[in-house]
């Protein structure tokens, strides 16, 4: 076996994995987000539409994600992440035809909550915390969400204009496509990893209770639901405070967005360097707190336009901060062999989140007022802070890599093989790349029974 430059070896497999897993969200939630400029307008057209339908027709592609992100996740953790992935890209697919072939708002309805049932959110971030080692994956998980956060910026300025060419028919069309482009990148560039823990795969009770009663995790399940929540009160008020109060017309929204998200991204990197050098906790309570001074600053707006735009940047910056260290911290605090289980129930949290967030935002913002809304939010995070203190912080474990060569011809049976070396927690094959991931305990692993299985295991990339 080859043990040469181990470290580059294992970089060059994270940078193709999480490339491709990017790509994969952006092809997938471009073809969902560029439906939402325009929907409103184009639907009112379908036969049998009203306000609650058009309203049902948005809204369920988020409630199947709600309900099944946790059985994808589970699902995941028996039969493995590429093959749940691809199902659930094929899910999207079908419900395009759906409601591309629809002839009423009901037909449209079905398609998209069978676009929504594709729930593959948790199983993707469980394959970026499987084959990316801990060093490194804050800035995986950043990368996922900056594509995201791209895909949603094209979304809103192209939704408007491939509508008026391919009209609504055609932009189902073309998110089965996009869909189907995005199996073909996981057939290509995904590795479908070998993955063995020390412990058994718990019964599916005993599992669920041990994820929901770990303290960690449900700080951070509730974390989300908030963020999320936050996120959706928010943009249910103010593209109409944009246009009503400074007098910014709809069409130029998007160059706003993209010029305060462009700038957050400047701030956030720096910060999540920072989370990997000096711990992760400090950064995390520094984001939460912009996150609330964001929701002051839009509760005191009133028309001047930089006024809004410096809330929005400091929202943006400590949103997409968080969307990069909480799923991370996930990974890391999940029980052994129930990560997809636990990244189910988390992204379960943030799109209910998404549902909680935009019927509070918009039920205060009818009853009390915009600013209502905010200030409601201001308090949400407040109690974030509070439920954060004397919050754990997951402990960091040291992994070791060891480069294979060629790939091995049975990688089921080295990955058992390497679990049974005392201190190996986790073992991690991946065939396609020639390495192997393992994560130790450093205190009692046996360095020379994993010698005699692979001779030059080296320490992973730092």
């Amino acid at each position: 076996m080859n043990s040469s430059s181990p470290r580059s070896a294992l970089v060059r497999a994270e940078v193709r994995v999480t490339g491709a897993l990017a790509s994969i969200f952006a092809l997938r939630m471009f073809g969902l987000f560029m439906l939402l400029p325009v929907f409103a307008v184009y639907g009112a057209a379908l036969p049998g539409a009203t306000p609650f339908l058009i309203g049902m027709a948005v809204g369920a592609y988020g409630l199947m994600q709600a309900l099944l992100q946790l059985p994808f996740g589970m699902l995941s953790d028996r039969v493995g992440r590429r093959p749940v992935i691809l199902a659930g890209l094929l899910l999207f697919a079908l419900g395009g035809v759906v409601a591309a072939l629809a002839e009423s708002i009901h037909g449209v309805i079905l398609g998209r909550a069978l676009q929504g049932a594709g729930a593959i959110a948790a199983v993707v971030m469980a394959l970026v915390a499987d084959v990316v080692s801990e060093d490194h994956r804050t800035r995986a998980m950043a990368g996922i969400g900056m594509s995201v956060g791209a895909a949603f910026l094209l979304a809103l300025i192209l939704g408007p204009a491939l509508a008026a060419w391919l009209g609504l028919s055609g932009l189902f069309w073309l998110s089965t496509l996009l869909a189907l482009g995005g199996m073909l990148v996981v057939l290509i560039w995904v590795p479908n990893p070998r993955l063995r823990v020390r412990e058994p795969a718990l019964p599916l009770g005993p599992r669920l209770r041990r994820i929901l009663r770990d303290p960690m995790l449900w700080r951070l399940n509730t974390g989300i639901f908030i963020l999320h929540a936050v996120l959706t009160a928010v943009f249910v008020v103010v593209p109409g405070l944009l246009a009503d109060r400074v007098g910014l017309p709809l069409v130029r929204h998007s160059l706003l967005y993209l010029v305060v998200l462009v700038a957050s991204v400047g701030v956030m990197i720096p910060l999540i360097i920072a989370s990997e050098r000096r711990g992760v906790r400090p950064v995390k309570m520094l984001a939460v707190g912009l996150l609330g001074v964001a929701m002051v600053l839009l509760a005191l707006a009133q028309q001047q336009l930089w006024h809004f735009a410096l809330a929005l940047f400091v929202f943006f910056s400590a949103f997409n901060l968080l969307e990069a260290l909480l799923p991370s911290m996930v990974g890391r605090a999940a029980p052994a062999g129930t990560r997809g289980t636990a990244l189910g129930i988390y992204s379960s949290s943030q799109f209910l989140g998404v549902f909680a967030g935009g019927a509070l935002g918009g039920l205060l913002w009818q009853s009390a007022g915009a600013a209502a809304v905010f200030w409601a939010a201001a308090v949400m995070v407040s109690a974030w802070l509070l439920l954060m203190r004397g919050m754990p912080v997951p402990v960091k474990s040291d992994s070791r890599v060891l480069v294979l060569g060629d790939a091995p011809a049975h990688p089921d049976v080295l990955a058992e093989h390497l679990l049974a070396v005392e201190g190996v927690l986790e073992a991690v094959v991946l065939p396609d790349a020639g390495l192997a991931v393992l994560k130790v305990d450093k205190t009692c692993l046996d360095l020379a029974a994993l010698e005699r299985i692979c001779p030059g295991a080296a320490p992973a990339a730092g």
